[in-house]
């Protein structure tokens, strides 16, 4: 009797766009099982929401709105004038995280261990990166709630918080990819953890907490070009419901799109390099 081979079916493949729902899930699960820094992302900005405008709001808002007196109207024009920063910083606060998380995946030898299976290679950075904008949203949602309770009310129409999720989501990939890097390159998780807090840094010396006017000339010159001005100058004018500067707006999405891209080729790079 003559026995035929049946030829055994072919290995599964990657899937790219399933591999990626599958990280994206990944990473959303560890939020849960891992709320602390989940928990950071809308604590920080509350805590700072709280201070700056219940604490220094009501001599500050006198600075940035010419013609307010101090205290409960200083603290109004105040709360109008930060909260477009902390929603950023919001979104910074999540880019702080996933710097943490992927250097956790790259020292416990989980990254390895995606790269001996059928998987996209892509989705293994791509799930966290995507993972971690969704926590960014649902924490920036959470804390302008916050704001509509403290008596912030924007002016913006249905086009400007269609343009003011774009850029966030744009904000959010392009920190996400960066800090990505951030933590595959570093040596441990807690330096992991602490190289990205350049980033927290950055709105303050902007326009996030005051007027670039009111600096000294080598600190303007600074603020005015470095890429957190811009961006939180155009989310400002979405949120007040005043189209944004152009040129500002180009210059936002130009920094954004720099940034991404070289954090995505620095984080892809690194994926592909054996961890010493």
């Amino acid at each position: 009797m003559t026995t035929v081979a049946v030829p055994a079916a072919p290995a599964a493949g990657p899937r790219p766009l399933a591999d990626v729902a599958t990280m994206v899930r990944r990473s959303l699960l560890r939020a849960v099982r891992y709320p602390g820094l989940t928990l950071f992302l809308v604590l920080g900005p509350l805590v700072m929401l709280l201070l700056f405008v219940y604490v220094f709001g009501g001599a500050f808002g006198a600075g940035v709105a010419p013609g307010v007196a101090p205290g409960a109207e200083g603290r109004a024009a105040y709360l109008d004038y930060i909260t477009p920063t902390l929603l950023v910083l919001t979104v910074v606060g999540g880019a702080t995280s996933v710097a943490t998380s992927a250097a956790m995946d790259a020292a416990g030898g989980i990254m390895a261990r995606f790269k001996t299976m059928a998987i996209a290679p892509g989705s293994v950075l791509s799930g966290q990166v995507i993972g971690f904008v969704v926590q960014a949203l649902v924490a920036v949602v959470l804390v302008l709630g916050a704001t509509l309770l403290m008596g912030y009310r924007p002016g913006a129409d249905a086009l400007d918080w269609l343009g003011l999720l774009g850029m966030l989501v744009l904000l959010g990939f392009a920190l996400n990819w960066l800090s990505v890097g951030m933590g595959l390159n570093a040596r441990s998780v807690e330096t992991a953890s602490n190289t990205p807090m350049v980033l927290l840094l950055l709105p303050f010396l902007g326009s996030g907490f005051v007027p670039v006017e009111t600096m000294p000339s080598a600190v303007r010159w600074f603020a005015e070009y470095q890429p957190f001005t811009p961006v939180i100058e155009t989310v400002r004018g979405l949120l007040a419901g005043t189209a944004p500067d152009a040129t500002t707006t180009l210059l936002a999405i130009g920094w954004l799109v720099l940034i991404g891209v070289a954090g995505y080729a620095w984080s892809r790079s690194l994926y592909r390099r054996e961890r010493s």
